[in-house]
């Protein structure tokens, strides 16, 4: 197939190295002229994925015209808060380019309109149907290398899922597909949020059961959201949900257990910021996340603490100790 992929951070650069290995025809856009002319010329992306090779085969460039041009299907690998400003000179095209599908690789919700990325999408391309997203435990380090990946495939065409589920499969890339595609774009938003809760356990040096319970109890909250917005609760105990939490808290690539680690050592909110060129959705989406939840009156505990200790200046000890003087309670 003829692939486009939009954002050439890390987990687009990662796709692109395993779909063109895979014979597919790949073009890689990225936003930022001269690192993406540094890129095409090095086939080296230091900030994002270091130590990856791109392969000769994978057109890499700033001109978004010629990268969608054929296309069959297209990948955003945009983070969320950009998705809209980054591709909304492209909304043209992207009507334009027929039936081709477009597939979301962002996990995290729009802070300025809580929408998820597939409805951003849905508004830049015109069509609804067209939109799918792709989630589930994939860190692009070790995508990239060809360690065995295990995702899932959303969207409300299931036809469709299933040609790009066949098309799209590698030998180390395995795709399953999912009709909840709330469920699963809600999964590797919410995910985030507990794995920030988990880095700041870290940072804490709370210990592996303090991380275990934090997973237990997040994975009760990110369903009880996801159910309360009508998503299937069976989705966050599959690969967008628990699968992705696991790898997100534990792994030392998970960008969002990072952050947290470095405020639960100190850092201030803005150095954690700096100390790092890849985005940790997390931070943002916790804000809708808490916001929302009070208006569906979902408790949840855990997000509430994470957004008080980042932005109301509550230090980290103190938010734990609210969470483990809760009173007792049943656990179901």
């Amino acid at each position: 197939m003829r692939v486009a992929i939009l954002g050439n951070g890390g987990f687009g650069s990662a796709m692109a190295v395993v779909l063109a290995r895979a014979g597919h025809v790949v073009s890689l856009w990225g936003h930022d002229r001269d690192y993406t002319e540094e890129l095409a010329r090095t086939r080296r992306n230091p900030r994002y994925l270091d130590g990856i090779d791109l392969p000769a085969e994978v057109a890499i460039g700033h001109d978004h015209t010629a990268a969608l041009d054929g296309c069959e299907v297209v990948l955003v690998a945009v983070p969320t808060q950009h998705i809209r400003s980054a591709l909304t000179p492209m909304e043209a095209q992207l009507g334009g380019c027929g039936a081709a599908p477009v597939v979301s690789l962002a996990k995290g919700l729009e802070q300025s309109t809580g929408e998820r990325p597939s409805e951003v999408l849905a508004e830049l391309v015109g069509d609804a149907a067209r939109v799918l997203v792709l989630s589930g435990p994939s860190h692009a380090e070790e995508l990239a290398r060809g360690l065995p990946t295990t995702v899932v495939l959303a969207g409300d065409r299931q036809d469709t899922a299933a040609v790009l589920q066949q098309a799209l499969s590698t030998p180390t890339m395995r795709i399953y597909r999912n009709p909840d595609i709330l469920g699963t774009e809600l999964g590797g938003a919410l995910k985030n949020v507990m794995a920030l809760a988990a880095g700041i356990a870290d940072g804490l040096g709370y210990g592996d059961n303090a991380k275990a319970a934090i997973l237990a109890r997040g994975l009760v909250e990110m369903a009880r959201y996801g159910v309360a917005e009508g998503a299937d609760e069976r989705t966050f105990f599959g690969l967008a949900g628990v699968g992705d939490l696991a790898v997100t808290a534990f792994s030392r690539h998970g960008r969002n257990r990072a952050f947290g680690e470095r405020i639960g050592q100190g850092m201030s909110f803005d150095r954690a910021l700096a100390a790092s060129p890849k985005v940790a959705e997390g931070v943002w989406t916790a804000r809708v996340v808490v916001r929302r939840a009070r208006e569906l009156q979902v408790e949840m505990p855990i997000a509430d603490a994470v957004c008080r200790v980042l932005f109301e200046g509550v230090p980290a000890e103190a938010a734990v100790r609210e969470l483990m003087e809760r009173d007792p309670k049943p656990e179901g």
